[in-house]
């Protein structure tokens, strides 16, 4: 596992990270949630003992981050923010030269640098320099890199930014596949990531924890949990129609996505009366749903403090 225990870090009078204690076990996906600035990208550099820390302890599978540097880091694979690469070398120089660093030599090196340039789908840009390449293209040679290893931990900072959708669902879909026999840690201000891929949600602020649990019990955490949305047609004039149902007991109209959400009254289920009304009145109506809760709305809450 990984295990964290009292971490701090300063830069000149600013605490980028502040007392952090936590732990990560195998088959865990992390997201690392926060404002910009919040001290995710530190932590996650310390964690690779690319950055020391001013105090606390560090351990990655055993290894003492600070005093057994060189074998923690054989455990990770980390692709930092940008994914940063050699631009004057092609696709497959890059790779073949972190493969070597990595230790593997011949057969070895080449069966795993053809293994992640099938896997990151990277064939159409193997001989091509990385510097001509789009940003999508050097997310997944960044990636490719991180893997060639077959480490225990993968740190992945922002691991889907500038890919299209079929290439985020590619990239999720291995991340999870990956996750049953590795420690999976993501930085990412993309909320639908925490949803999508990962199986525990940690928000930092002013770098402090100031949530961790599971996404949908972050979720829970949304004023808009178990409140119920009815896409309309036609929104205009639909909030005082609904307003007089007993169970509810707040109405908002979203008139740019034409929505309306009603709030129950005291955590009742007013699916049923709403559903009824909208058969009643024949509204014209797109879409209707329980709500299970807006990240967004948890996220603004949580990192003003209001929680």
């Amino acid at each position: 596992m990984i295990q964290i225990r009292h971490v701090s870090k300063s830069f000149g009078g600013v605490k980028a990270v502040d007392n952090i204690s936590f732990d990560v076990n195998p088959g865990e996906i992390l997201g690392f949630l926060g404002p910009n600035g919040a001290g995710k990208s530190t932590s996650m550099k310390m964690i690779t003992g690319f950055l020391a820390m001013d105090v606390g302890e560090i351990s990655v599978c055993g290894f003492d981050v600070q005093t057994q540097t060189r074998s923690a880091q054989q455990q990770i694979g980390y692709l930092p923010e940008g994914a940063p690469c050699y631009e004057d070398m092609t696709t497959r120089q890059f790779l073949e030269f972190v493969a070597e660093i990595r230790g593997f030599r011949k057969r070895e090196k080449a069966r795993r640098v053809e293994s992640v340039i099938e896997n990151m789908n990277l064939e159409s840009v193997w001989d091509q320099r990385i510097g001509t390449l789009s940003k999508g293209f050097k997310r997944r040679v960044g990636l490719g890199q991180a893997l060639l290893h077959d480490p225990r931990v993968l740190i992945l900072d922002e691991p889907t930014d500038g890919l299209d959708p079929n290439q985020k669902h590619h990239v999720r879909e291995m991340i999870r596949g990956l996750s049953q026999d590795k420690i999976v840690i993501i930085s990412t201000h993309i909320l639908e990531e925490v949803t999508a891929v990962c199986t525990r949600a940690m928000i930092i602020d002013d770098g402090r924890v100031v949530k961790d649990c599971t996404p949908a019990e972050l979720e829970a955490r949304s004023r808009f949990h178990g409140a119920v949305t009815v896409e309309l047609g036609n929104p205009a004039g639909s909030r005082h129609l609904f307003a007089g149902l007993s169970q509810v007991e707040q109405v908002e109209v979203d008139e740019l996505n034409s929505r309306i959400t009603l709030f129950a009254r005291h955590g009742m289920s007013i699916i049923n009366q709403v559903t009824n009304k909208v058969h009643e009145q024949q509204l014209d109506v797109e879409g209707i749903y329980v709500e299970r809760g807006r990240l967004d709305d948890v996220f603004r809450s949580v990192t003003r403090g209001d929680t």
